[in-house]
């Protein structure tokens, strides 16, 4: 699902979140998107996002994006941490696993 500015903070103020900043130009992000999916399909206990960064200028800059991909994971509405760059499914998992897990 694609966020916006506007839809934000409604959806990632509860539950558990994964944001992934993207844009229509960044190949490593067109590499993450099918993975994401997989993820968004097996896991119950993680929804995620997707909000493209060149579009929704106010978000990226108020997180602080800098680089694309980045991934944020979000807990009731506090971003836990912050992945840069596209990885692996068994790595991104273990990264996930190992935020939720603190």
């Amino acid at each position: 699902m694609q966020l916006t500015d506007a839809t934000f903070a409604d959806q990632t103020r509860t539950g558990t979140v994964l944001v992934e900043f993207w844009a229509q130009w960044c190949g490593p992000c067109h590499m993450l998107s099918p993975i994401l999916d997989q993820i968004d399909s097996e896991r119950d206990d993680l929804t995620v996002y997707k909000i493209n960064a060149d579009e929704n200028t106010a978000t990226a800059r108020d997180y602080q994006v800098m680089s694309l991909p980045t991934m944020l994971l979000f807990r009731d509405g506090v971003p836990i941490r912050q992945i840069v760059g596209a990885r692996p499914k068994s790595r991104l998992l273990a990264e996930l696993d190992d935020a939720l897990s603190a």
